[in-house]
């Protein structure tokens, strides 16, 4: 069973990725193989929790390829769970329910840690490193352009580089 990163490992991680000229997916960015292994995780998630997942595989202009939905009626945790997956270096964000809904401190108590092996063990069969939720609110403060598009007093976060629309 895969865990998330560490923190050191994901900062390193995230900063080794952080390509100052492509904001929406890297350079060597290969669409079809992307799509091919995000396509896998949904059917396998769907085996799984014995469901049916929500997937928005219809993103445009972001940093993250789609996202997968598992519905609360098939988890044991609280909430539902939703997997992002970025269009960068195979990395995933699992999150209760939406992402941002709960601190980490309530998503340890709340996101039942059946729930979590069944998800870390999917994406580890796929080679995806699994990212924590709470380091990527962190204000970005990397090497692309990203923060001009933003106002001084709303700065985004780590999670927008990697995991949403730009």
């Amino acid at each position: 069973m895969s865990m998330p990163l560490d923190d050191q490992s994901a900062w390193t991680l995230l900063r080794d990725l952080d390509d100052p000229d492509h904001l929406e997916h890297p350079r060597d960015y290969d669409y079809t193989t992307t799509r091919a292994k995000f396509n896998q995780l949904a059917t396998r998630l769907d085996r799984r929790f014995h469901c049916s997942c929500a997937v928005d595989r219809h993103v445009q202009d972001a940093s993250h390829h789609g996202v997968i939905v598992i519905p609360a009626t098939a988890t044991a945790s609280a909430d539902h769970i939703t997997i992002t997956v970025s269009n960068f270096g195979d990395l995933a964000a699992v999150t209760l329910g939406n992402p941002g809904s709960y601190d980490e401190q309530e998503e340890e108590e709340l996101f039942h840690s059946d729930d979590r092996h069944r998800i870390e063990d999917e994406l580890h069969a796929l080679g995806y490193h699994a990212v924590s939720e709470h380091i990527l609110w962190v204000r970005y403060d990397g090497v692309s352009g990203l923060a001009s598009h933003y106002p001084p007093e709303r700065p985004p976060a780590w999670w927008i580089r990697f995991f949403d629309y730009l």
